[in-house]
């Protein structure tokens, strides 16, 4: 994507009860957070600072770069809204994609449809305007798109994190019942530890 330095809101989510750890980690990073939840925050940034945030966030989930918000009451609308985002400048024509999605619209009775509408409206872009168009499927390690859909207030995210932070290959073979990594986090943080004295883990 050219545009890595263009300014835009970023939502960061998190499991519940631990947005406050969340938000003293992100504190420490220098970031100014625009709005606490439950489930997570928001601040503005880059895509820059979407990759700085991915690789020194221990608590969050998800990191998500907003694309476009926008109004929409049906799939129509949304496929025509999202056909309309330059997607040439974010995925390779050759390139491969995934979409995930958070829906509750009276319109929607499968996230799954919603996915399947935003998904059609890029391949259609693609084909329209280039002959030719990007892969797209499940796997969560190229471009992964999110849709975000509550009534009538959709966002269109570029979901940086791709798989949830927790499972970026720390853990292959986890033994019974492991412990979060974000949790872990969390735990730690909620103990004001220095950073510099001695750790044990009883």
């Amino acid at each position: 994507m050219q545009s890595f330095n263009k300014p835009s809101h970023i939502i960061i989510t998190c499991s519940k009860r631990l947005s406050p750890y969340l938000e003293k980690e992100i504190s420490e990073l220098g970031y100014k957070i625009t709005r606490t939840f439950a489930t997570g925050l928001e601040l503005n940034g880059t895509l820059n600072d979407c990759i700085r945030l991915n690789l020194n966030l221990r608590c969050a989930s998800q990191v998500l770069y907003s694309l476009k918000a926008f109004t929409c009451e049906n799939p129509d609308q949304l496929y025509e809204t999202v056909s309309q985002i330059q997607w040439e400048t974010i995925i390779e024509r050759t390139g491969y994609f995934s979409v995930t999605s958070n829906v509750d619209n009276s319109t929607i009775n499968n996230s799954l449809f919603a996915n399947v509408k935003v998904k059609d409206a890029i391949v259609d872009r693609f084909r329209k305007n280039f002959d030719e168009r990007p892969d797209s499927g499940p796997e969560l390690n190229k471009v992964v798109i999110n849709l975000f859909w509550k009534e009538d207030h959709a966002e269109i995210f570029i979901d940086t994190s791709g798989e949830t932070l927790s499972k970026h290959g720390y853990r292959k073979i986890p033994g019974q019942a492991p412990m979060l990594e974000s949790l872990a986090a969390a735990t730690i943080l909620a103990t004001s530890w220095d950073r510099v004295s001695p750790f044990v883990n009883l």
